[in-house]
């Protein structure tokens, strides 16, 4: 909680530093990256630093962050918290890291705003920081205590390799060394780092698409330019079966939940990797409560595992598929023909919802959830990249 000072303080200057984040955002990434090239080469992913994804993410979540610590200062926004802290420890991230943020942040946000920044203004906003920062760090510091790893990444061997359509591959995992899968929840992902032509490490995180005995599943869309699809057109052209790839502990806090309430599962395009690892699940558990299984996409030869969404939904007592494409190949529907539309669907009211796809489809899903009575906080997302969604619930 903030202190009564500071509270007044950033309550007072969060419009002036809401406007500017952007441009200090940008400030302290070109601040950081001068001062340490190896974040860029090695751990931060230069698609999303070149697009201005990262950007854009880090500057949500300061300004939702403070937004709630003067607007709610009885609560802490736990789901934002756990969200970044889970991307934080797929990447291995350490406490110490978080006193080189801090500097090369106070000295953007002193450049960009100048004179405004005050001692009292400072003091407000250091306190906001470390309150974020501790917070992240105690719960990174439980989920590495959880996962028994600090980060590292093993070395897993491609034991299968199958195409699912022109542009999306499933990699079948084993450790190399023999060893013991680690435990993992449906919905979670890996890290999975390579080494690039200029000898850069760069790291993605990628769903589990399966739960395979003694291994892990990752699905792979090859997504087109450089930098945004280094890594997964590296992983499409050079890696096979019996290759080697250094894969970290699965993390992620969007985890298909026990119980017996209906489910609500809904994805678009390769949003349909963590459904998937879902469904195989419940399949596999042999569950019977309601399954509301919903995905969207180009036409049918573009959705992956579309055999597999079928046949897991009809292995499921409760289970009901629901498929819209926007431009079938062949005879579809008129009413499944578009985008997703839930209104015609019977979603109950109790349902707990997990969305995965491109944020345009999941906020109108999510509207659509809502409409049904659906409450905002049964409703789970997983966003592949910054979650530029993040604060805004």
């Amino acid at each position: 909680m903030l202190s009564e000072k500071s509270a007044r303080t950033v309550r007072a200057t969060l419009p002036v530093v809401g406007a500017a984040i952007g441009e200090i955002t940008g400030s302290f990434y070109d601040r950081l990256f001068a001062a340490h090239p190896e974040l860029l080469r090695d751990l931060f992913n230069r698609g999303n630093q070149a697009d201005g994804s990262q950007r854009q993410a880090l500057a949500g979540s300061i300004a939702a962050f403070a937004t709630a610590l003067v607007e709610h200062p009885d609560r802490r926004p736990d789901a934002m918290l756990a969200r970044i802290a889970h991307k934080h420890a797929s990447l291995g991230i350490a406490p110490e890291q978080y006193r080189v943020v801090h500097t090369h942040l106070f000295a953007a946000i002193v450049e960009v705003l100048g004179e405004a920044v005050t001692p009292e203004v400072a003091a407000a906003w250091d306190e906001v920081y470390w309150l974020m920062a501790n917070a992240l760090i105690a719960v990174e510091a439980r989920l590495y205590e959880e996962s028994g790893t600090r980060g590292e990444r093993r070395p897993y061997t491609v034991a299968a390799r199958t195409a699912e359509t022109d542009d999306v591959t499933t990699f079948l995992l084993r450790p190399a060394d023999g060893g013991p899968v680690p435990a993992h929840r449906p919905g979670q992902y890996v890290s999975v780092q390579v080494e690039l032509p200029d000898g850069a490490r760069q790291i993605r995180q990628y769903s589990l698409s399966g739960q395979p005995d003694g291994g892990l599943r990752i699905t792979v869309k090859r997504v087109a330019g450089d930098p945004a699809g280094e890594v997964s057109t590296h992983l499409h052209r050079h890696v096979g079966e019996g290759d080697t790839l250094l894969v970290g502990a699965p993390f992620g806090d969007v985890q298909l939940a026990d119980g017996d309430r209906p489910l609500l599962l809904a994805s678009a395009g390769i949003g349909c990797t963590p459904i998937i690892g879902m469904l195989t699940h419940l399949a596999g558990t042999g569950a019977t409560r309601r399954v509301i299984a919903v995905h969207g996409d180009r036409r049918e030869s573009a959705h992956a595992f579309r055999d597999d969404f079928a046949r897991l939904v009809d292995e499921l007592p409760g289970g009901e598929a629901h498929v819209w494409y926007e431009r079938p190949e062949g005879e579809w529907p008129a009413d499944r023909t578009g985008v997703v539309d839930l209104a015609g669907l019977d979603v109950p009211a109790d349902a707990v919802a997990y969305l995965c796809g491109p944020l345009p489809f999941m906020r109108a899903v999510r509207a659509g959830l809502l409409a049904a009575g659906v409450p905002a906080a049964d409703i789970h997302y997983e966003v592949f990249g910054p979650d530029l969604w993040l604060g805004r619930d």
